[in-house]
């Protein structure tokens, strides 16, 4: 199995939206220079993330006529020969609803999956953190995975991350790697980021990867950062700490195979005593 070079571009996230593509482009770019071929942006890399801001940065996503960032995420795959994973963008549909989307791009340029947030965050940490996604959007309704030379994928974002079903689906159809594009903040990203992604990886044998903004200590909504890298057997591979920075990993894909062999729990299941999530 061939291998897979990875780039995470935790990026630095301001208010003006041109500002933020043009520095998504020259991040992507580089990353696709140094050899990457698969390239991930964060969640919201087009804009602040928070309720109050959706509104204002959401577009259509409509390949056929797209918008700024739809155009923007397209360049820059087609310009870098790179599969990217455009993190996500507030996307209006034709109706008026607010969703949070993923879309992830092949080297020629082309739309080939889009993701709607399923798991929407919703929490209420007292004396920490009150977050409601759902005031302003809608929930997604399906799951994603998209065909690489090196495998299947399955894409979810940030909060999907905690619901394993999620990840058990994706590797039950084929997925040999996860990709989270995810801004955790600084309650919950020191207690769970790490742990859930590492549970992720080891509960289905595959690469799992999530990609943050990069922290700002001026914004309303701070982003824990510390996008991480990791292996089958549940190894960190590769993170950073909040800054901005690009996070290379070079990926083995035949270990997905051997961890798979060695400890075959994938064939070992007993749905005879509790159900399989994955049956259609």
């Amino acid at each position: 199995m061939a291998m897979l070079k990875l780039a995470l571009v935790q990026l630095a996230v301001g208010a003006q939206k041109a500002a933020n593509l043009a520095n998504a482009r020259s991040k992507v770019l580089e990353a696709a220079k140094a050899g990457a071929q698969l390239v991930v942006l964060p969640e919201c890399f087009n804009s602040p993330y928070g309720t109050q801001y959706f509104g204002e940065y959401a577009e259509e996503i409509d390949a056929s006529k797209p918008g700024e960032s739809i155009a923007a995420l397209s360049s820059m795959a087609r310009d870098g020969r790179v599969y990217l994973v455009g993190g996500s963008i507030p996307e209006r549909d034709a109706g008026g609803r607010l969703y949070n989307t993923c879309t992830v791009w092949d080297p020629a340029g082309a739309l080939v999956a889009t993701h709607r947030k399923v798991h929407l965050f919703d929490i209420d940490i007292p004396g920490k953190i009150v977050f409601k996604e759902s005031d302003v959007l809608e929930a997604g309704s399906a799951l994603t995975t998209f065909g690489t030379p090196w495998g299947r994928v399955g894409v979810a974002i940030c909060y999907d991350m905690r619901f394993p079903e999620v990840a058990m689906v994706a590797a039950r159809r084929g997925c040999r790697m996860m990709v989270y594009p995810g801004a955790f903040n600084m309650t919950t990203g020191p207690l769970h980021w790490e742990l859930l992604l590492r549970a992720r990886a080891v509960d289905n044998q595959v690469f799992a990867a999530a990609c943050s903004p990069a922290r700002d200590a001026q914004a309303t909504y701070q982003a824990w950062g510390h996008s991480t890298v990791v292996d089958p057997h549940a190894r960190v591979l590769a993170t950073t700490d909040e800054r901005p920075g690009i996070v290379y990993a070079d990926l083995d894909m035949g270990l997905v195979d051997e961890v798979r062999a060695a400890v075959p729990v994938h064939t070992q299941r007993r749905f005879d005593v509790y159900p399989d999530v994955a049956a259609k």
